[in-house]
């Protein structure tokens, strides 16, 4: 065993190089072979992480430095992944907050930061891309500074200690023109400032249970530190919920360790070491997992609530079937409550026949991975829209969530985005100038209004703004909001599109579809620039004459069809519309296809 075990988690924005930073910091200290190929991004395990360049899952790793072994945790920078920063801040004794020399503070260093300083955590503030070429590495220390002032952090806390570095290149300094050779002073640093945390070896056995695997080979893997006592393979193990309940019983059949991003079997695990183990079939993350004289559970974290719902049902459409391999609603309800207990930021419920199922998340983007994930392993799904999730206050008002959104723009824009905000409810806090004909927005705005803006926000900045968005609270009701001012072109019966009558529909609006793609009664084919739905007639292609033939229509040119994600399909739909999810398509569709009951519903409910 290596002397002494240090715990730290790498905490920053999304986009500011900790996945990177970690590669290098594991490339320098030996952890592979001279010869060995190793992938860029390497903690970035998932196939949605490796394609969007964005952490999801928290993931362990760890490094031999001298006489240390070194347990790094990597966290999401995005806040829908935030459940997963809130739970790994409990196993570190020490945080890296990285920081982006050019960007500098941002709205997600803050909320990471607040969170580590609550656990009583020291950070050390790494000042990274220092080789970009408008680095202001001096101010950004300062706005540092002034972030941990403004989240009321302790004096032990204001005194960090700060290293410039390049994670890419692949080198640490103490002073922003001092040598730039390897990430040694940063090691250096974690093992000078970084305690080792204090625990109970002769106490029996237990750890809290922070992040859950499954695993095809060994079953549940719970990764967590152990907080007392040593864990033996093949000793009778319990789970106990937060209440002090027994949840599960059984022996620990594995223990495995960290070794780089490896897991190793080991026999023994100490105090004060991540471990993974495997042996248990109902325990879940937050739930302690122990000895067997332990009563007493380790308390968690508790997680902020979720502040977005979907609905989600089989898909009804005439096209089911054709694409997916999953598709009833028992398949459905499994594959959603393996996520719910996989991931502490989702909920889930269910209507009494359990044909109809609730998820509620952080956001858009967690909402839109699972979503992603799913139709990848096969599945076909009808996605209402987007709900917001209201609260009440003491005195029965209604409160709802409200967002700070920080937006970095070429000043030629600011007017229109600020106009597009005050659309949506959304009250400026802050305007600065940040030079160079750059101006920083901060904004305080509803969710509901800020479903898919993401994108218009890019259309209005042609593609050259930056836009970060994150809870900041619940707050007072702002009122009715304007839906979606287009009305639906709807199609009139099932078939394929023919190019002939798309080519005439174009000057009627915005086409989704193109020739030859399957289409059926009651399906969204595109968006008209006037309110009010319209039934149009997708399929209608020449008539033939002695005159005329088939073969003239080489002149018709139809315009390219947007390419939309699923957040932005589901930001577009009305209350009477739904998302037709399948592994090869997404189709919008009204919630009734029939055009009869869709006519008496809508009298009805003005009736009413």
């Amino acid at each position: 065993m290596t002397t002494s075990i240090r715990n730290i988690t790498i905490i920053a924005h999304v986009d500011h190089g900790k996945t990177t930073l970690i590669d290098n910091l594991m490339k320098q200290s030996g952890s592979f072979r001279e010869n060995e190929v190793v992938d860029e991004r390497l903690m970035d395990s998932g196939e949605l992480e490796k394609e969007r360049g964005i952490t999801i899952l928290a993931k362990p790793a760890s490094i031999n430095w001298k006489d240390s072994r070194i347990n790094i945790i990597d966290t999401p920078g995005h806040r829908d992944f935030a459940a997963e920063v809130e739970r790994v801040l409990s196993m570190a004794d020490g945080a890296l907050l990285l920081i982006d020399s050019a960007e500098g503070v941002m709205p997600q260093t803050k909320f990471v930061l607040a969170k580590a300083l609550k656990q009583g955590l020291k950070p050390i503030v790494v000042i990274n891309k220092l080789d970009k070429a408008d680095q202001r590495a001096d101010e950004v220390l300062n706005e540092t500074f002034d972030l941990f002032v403004s989240l009321d952090a302790n004096e032990e806390q204001l005194d960090f200690p700060v290293i410039y570095a390049s994670g890419r290149s692949g080198w640490a300094s103490n002073e922003i023109d001092g040598p730039r050779e390897n990430l040694n002073p940063l090691l250096d640093l974690v093992i000078d400032h970084v305690k080792p945390a204090e625990f109970d070896k002769s106490k029996p056995f237990a750890m809290l249970s922070t992040l859950l695997y499954a695993d095809s080979f060994l079953g549940r893997s719970l990764v967590g530190r152990i907080s007392q006592g040593t864990a033996k393979a093949n000793q009778q193990i319990k789970a106990i919920n937060l209440e002090g309940e027994k949840v599960d019983e059984g022996r620990l059949t594995k223990i495995f360790r960290y070794e780089g991003t490896k897991k190793v079997p080991i026999e023994v695990g100490e105090a004060g070491d991540i471990v993974v183990i495997a042996g248990l079939e109902k325990a879940n993350v937050a739930d302690t997992i122990c000895d067997t004289e332990v009563d007493v559970p380790i308390q968690a974290t508790p997680i902020d609530p979720p502040t977005m719902s979907i609905k989600i049902t089989v898909n009804s459409s005439p096209l089911a079937g054709t694409e997916g391999k999953k598709l009833t609603s028992t398949q459905i309800r499994e594959r959603l409550v393996q996520e719910a207990q996989n991931n502490v930021g989702i909920s889930f419920s269910e209507n009494e026949n359990k044909d109809s199922f609730e998820i509620s998340g952080r956001g858009e983007l967690m909402l839109e991975i699972l979503l992603t994930q799913m139709r990848r392993e096969g599945f076909e799904m009808t996605v209402s829209p987007p709900k917001v999730l209201f609260q009440k206050n003491e005195n029965g008002e209604k409160l709802e969530p409200i967002e700070e959104i920080t937006m970095d723009l070429d000043e030629e824009f600011s007017s229109k985005v600020i106009d597009s905000m005050n659309k949506r409810k959304g009250k400026l806090i802050d305007l600065k100038d940040t030079g160079k004909n750059k101006k920083r927005l901060i904004f305080h705005a509803p969710t509901r209004g800020l479903m898919g803006y993401t994108s218009r926000f890019l259309t209005l900045t042609k593609g050259t703004g930056v836009i970060n968005r994150i809870f900041h609270s619940y707050g007072k009701f702002e009122g009715d909001m304007e839906g979606r001012r287009n009305g639906a072109l709807i199609s009139m019966e099932q078939g394929k599109a023919v190019a002939f009558a798309i080519y005439n529909l174009q000057a009627r609006g915005e086409m989704f579809v193109t020739h030859n793609d399957p289409v059926y009664s009651g399906m969204i084919v595109g968006l008209s620039p006037k309110p009010g739905d319209m039934i149009i007639n997708v399929m209608k292609g020449k008539k033939l004459t002695n005159m005329r033939t088939q073969g003239t229509d080489e002149n018709v040119v139809l315009t390219p069809v947007r390419k939309m994600s699923i957040a932005e399909q589901l930001s577009m739909l009305n209350s009477d519309e739904a998302l037709e999810i399948t592994p090869n398509s997404c189709r919008l569709r009204k919630a009734v296809l029939d055009p009869h009951e869709r006519k008496k519903l809508s009298k009805l409910s003005e009736a009413s």
